[in-house]
């Protein structure tokens, strides 16, 4: 049986790389490889990113960089959860021929953007290797935090909870009962544009944390349309885009 791996997630923020803890510098920088995905032309962009973390921030000389293309999902797969699930899979055995040709590396390290434990998948693949591993996770600023950050306002109502969602989920659901204020991600489609505009507000950011990031906000029938147009020629212009946005109906107590 192989020797125990360790797999270090370490959650890098939304793009500043100011965002990374020290914890996070220290887990780099006793991690044998790190492994870094390739997710094609397009979104080049992120990998340069962590090319940049792992020059200006890894210092061992012992610690190396290992990159390799990440799988895409299978479309011909028809229900969601099973593309998901097989997508998972290849991109473990995708790992693990990566890591082939290192048998002697015992702590293997992933740049997670944001954080490992919202929509993220990285905590699935991990516990998929067919190598024995433990699990260490190095938290990171959420976009959440960037989003409201971003905006100077909180994410709750006073006193009030609030939901985090999927762009799919809102599309299919429409408005959770008994919710005033939604954090919503993942939406390549704007499913806000689908929803009462009615006593809602929007705040929404692109490139969150990066050089290049974009926000708007006001009620959701004056500024839908802007962060439409905006989106339409950030993504014509990078390639990419990774957004989020909050929703909230005026009858919340909070800005």
């Amino acid at each position: 049986m192989p020797d125990p791996l360790e797999i270090v997630l370490i959650g890098i923020g939304t793009g500043n790389p100011e965002h990374l803890t020290l914890q996070a510098i220290r887990a780099l920088n006793r991690a044998d490889i790190v492994l870094l995905p390739r997710k094609g032309v397009e979104k080049g962009d992120l990998a340069a990113l962590r090319r940049s973390l792992f020059a200006d921030l890894v210092s061992n000389p012992a610690t190396r960089m290992v990159e390799f293309d990440m799988p895409v999902r299978d479309p011909s797969i028809p229900a969601y959860l099973a593309r998901v699930d097989n997508w998972h899979d290849a991109i473990a055995r995708a790992w693990q021929d990566a890591l082939a040709p290192h048998p002697e590396a015992g702590v293997v390290a992933l740049m997670v953007w944001g954080d490992p434990a919202l929509y993220d998948s990285t905590l699935r693949i991990a516990s998929r290797m067919g190598r024995p591993a433990q699990i260490t996770v190095i938290p990171g600023i959420m976009a959440p935090q960037a989003l409201t950050a971003a905006h100077a306002i909180p994410l709750n109502a006073v006193g009030a909870p609030f939901l985090v969602t999927t762009g799919r989920k809102l599309s299919e659901e429409g408005w959770p009962v008994g919710v005033e204020t939604l954090l919503v991600m993942l939406d390549g489609d704007c499913a806000f544009q689908r929803l009462d505009p009615q006593g809602v507000t929007i705040w929404w950011g692109a490139f969150l944390g990066m050089s290049n990031q974009i926000v708007d906000h006001g009620p959701l029938a004056e500024a839908g349309p802007r962060i439409l147009a905006a989106r339409a020629a950030a993504r014509a212009e990078h390639g990419w885009i990774m957004d989020t946005y909050l929703l909230r109906r005026h009858s919340a107590s909070a800005p």
